[in-house]
């Protein structure tokens, strides 16, 4: 079925990209319900999330997607099965101005410890107490590393709460990040205020997810960062 989704995630795997965010549906502890839509074999592509006119799908999108059926997969109690082969997402409209700084602030997950503690499921929806950003690209091997680290109210997660924090898989996130290494190997460091000095921004709000499993864990990665007013950057989707 045609389903809206706001997209709050737009991320980079290993073999592809995966996304999620809200429907329309009223949730008593998320606010509105999560959904990440997934095939039933092998990950998304760039070109699952590109739609007619050849935009590729980005965070802040209003976008029509068709969902098939709940897909769960514990945690990632989220999942639907959807159609990108011949239902390819349709763009209906933007979060923006005033409307993206009322809706964060009023879509704050209630119980985030159910995914940063208990991890019965596998996204919500924060706005940190604190965080700092690092972003890192080494000069011999080139691989780059964008991570967050914050605190968020009594809520005690060793990793996020780190000087090293998570990983960081938004897209638009990382490409932020390259472009202000300009494409320089090293490393940048910023914390909460000069990261909002950087944006010029009111409020940061993100969006955490647990992976897929791996050695036997879910490891808590920023799926989204979503600042306010929001930020503009280019994205070369060959370099994620």
């Amino acid at each position: 079925m045609p389903t809206e989704v706001l997209i709050l995630a737009m991320t980079r795997m290993r073999s592809g990209i995966c996304t999620a965010g809200f429907t329309t549906q009223p949730d008593a502890v998320t606010g509105l319900r999560w959904v990440r839509p997934v095939k039933a074999h092998g990950t998304l592509l760039l070109g699952d999330m590109t739609d007619d006119a050849g935009r590729v799908v980005q965070c802040s999108d209003v976008a029509s997607l068709e969902l098939k059926r709940p897909y769960p997969d514990p945690p990632h109690t989220e999942d639907w099965l959807a159609d990108f082969v011949y239902n390819p997402p349709r763009l209906l409209r933007r979060l923006e101005g005033e409307r993206r700084a009322l809706f964060f602030a009023a879509h704050l997950d209630r119980a985030p410890q159910d995914v940063l503690i208990h991890q019965t499921r596998s996204l919500c929806l924060i706005h940190p107490d604190e965080l700092h950003a690092r972003f890192s690209l080494d000069p011999h091997s080139g691989k780059y590393e964008a991570r967050v680290g914050f605190r968020l109210g009594g809520l005690r997660h060793e990793r996020a709460s780190s000087p090293r924090g998570v990983p960081v898989t938004d897209i638009k996130w990382r490409a932020l990040g390259r472009s202000w290494l300009g494409g320089s190997a090293g490393e940048l460091a910023l914390d909460g205020s000069q990261l909002a000095d950087r944006l010029h921004a009111e409020a940061i709000y993100l969006a955490v997810g647990l992976s897929r499993g791996y050695e036997g864990r879910y490891w808590l990665m920023i799926v989204g960062v979503h600042v306010v007013p929001d930020y503009e950057v280019s994205i070369d989707y060959h370099n994620l």
